[in-house]
């Protein structure tokens, strides 16, 4: 039976409100309403089965991967993981190459003696198997060599897929942006290079539903926070957009959404890895084949399209905050009209904080609200 009162409303049912209510009905014997306004667990990190039979991520590819030993050891309480290192190639002058860009993209693109004497040049300066980025390299001033490596990256990988993805040039974007791509300097071509690279092996979707299978979490979907009248929580976890929560009263902030192409297509016409980027041509930024990410093998295989586009409150789904420093400031400003909530409310997640996080990160995120701001607020009220 649903109590008529709880300790927690938990608003948004993605990684950081579901860790946020496991954590606190498990470790404190709090009572948690957990809801979400769509009709699924999970966010965007949601899975389910095609037409086809195929595990497909319905919102994008999302593969998990972290260096904390202690978020991957806190999901695996809740799934048991297939061991996956994603690898994707770039559709760059005509070829397939690996990215980051590595020392077998130079081989695939340059003449040998070039490639060569770049590869030597990256290594003497850098060391084997470091990645530094390409914002790193466009600044050796004192080397001709580096400079038109890190240029001829940065203008076939990075700047239209970029512009395609955020839907403006790097220009207008944080230089963070530019300082997360690197040049990897060896030949290994997986994507992540964080110690633990895995996929929930019966998907996320029941990952999540094992993390709030438990007395103390109630869980309420196609729910709004609004619909909830607040004389039924004593506190709220706040993980939809920050300006949403305010009526955009300071203007909205603005995110990126995407546009999604699902097909089925025979084990022949799939992909040879994961996923392919499309930098210069198309409008759609990159390809996925779900077969690599779910390791399941048969006749037939999903492929999913996306293609970026603005976000329209009330008709596409939020994904990516953008990081400029309009935004910057923007968020800043809604953050300065949370604090006056504090001890009430509290934002945390990808949405609610407006911070490009990871799955891990937003799990960490999670995990850290109740360690340090959580747990001594109801320390405090038990005192």
């Amino acid at each position: 039976m649903m109590p008529q009162r709880y300790d927690w409303l938990i608003v948004g049912a993605g990684f950081t409100g579901a860790t946020a209510s496991r954590r606190l009905a498990e470790d404190f014997g709090q009572t948690v309403l957990l809801i979400d306004r769509r009709g699924h667990l999970g966010g965007n990190a949601w899975d389910r089965r095609d037409e086809g039979g195929h595990l497909v991520h319905a919102y994008g590819p999302h593969i998990f991967h972290t260096n904390s030993a202690r978020i991957f050891t806190f999901l695996s309480r809740f799934t048991e993981w297939r061991p996956y290192f994603h690898r994707v190639l770039a559709h760059v002058d005509g070829r397939l190459v690996p990215v980051p860009f590595n020392l077998d993209s130079m081989a695939a693109l340059f003449p040998a003696r070039m490639a060569e004497r770049l590869s030597e040049k990256l290594i003497q300066r850098y060391g084997f198997g470091a990645r530094p980025s390409i914002d790193t390299l466009r600044h050796e001033a004192d080397d001709a060599d580096l400079k038109f490596l890190a240029d001829y990256v940065h203008d076939r990988v990075f700047v239209n897929y970029t512009t395609k993805q955020w839907g403006v040039g790097p220009d207008a974007l944080d230089a963070s942006v530019t300082a997360r791509v690197p040049v990897v300097v060896s030949r290994d071509d997986r994507y992540f290079a964080d110690r633990y690279q895995a996929m929930p092996r019966d998907g996320y979707a029941a990952l999540f539903q094992r993390m709030v299978d438990h007395p103390n979490i109630h869980v309420s979907l196609q729910t709004e926070h609004t619909d909830v009248e607040a004389a039924r929580f004593e506190r709220m976890i706040y993980c939809g957009p920050l300006d949403e929560y305010f009526g955009a009263s300071a203007g909205a902030l603005p995110y990126r959404s995407l546009r999604f192409e699902h097909q089925v297509v025979e084990a022949a016409d799939g992909q040879p890895v994961g996923t392919v980027n499309y930098p210069n041509e198309f409008d759609f930024t990159r390809i996925t084949d779900f077969r690599h990410l779910s390791g399941e093998r048969g006749t037939t295989t999903a492929l999913l399209t996306e293609y970026s586009m603005a976000h329209q409150p009330g008709v596409t789904e939020p994904y990516y905050p953008v990081p400029s420093p309009d935004s910057r400031a923007l968020a800043a400003t809604y953050r300065q009209m949370a604090q006056a909530l504090a001890g009430r409310v509290w934002f945390a997640g990808r949405l609610a904080d407006y911070r490009y996080y990871n799955m891990d990160q937003a799990v960490g995120r999670a995990l850290s609200l109740v360690d340090k701001e959580l747990a001594p607020a109801l320390e405090r009220t038990a005192a």
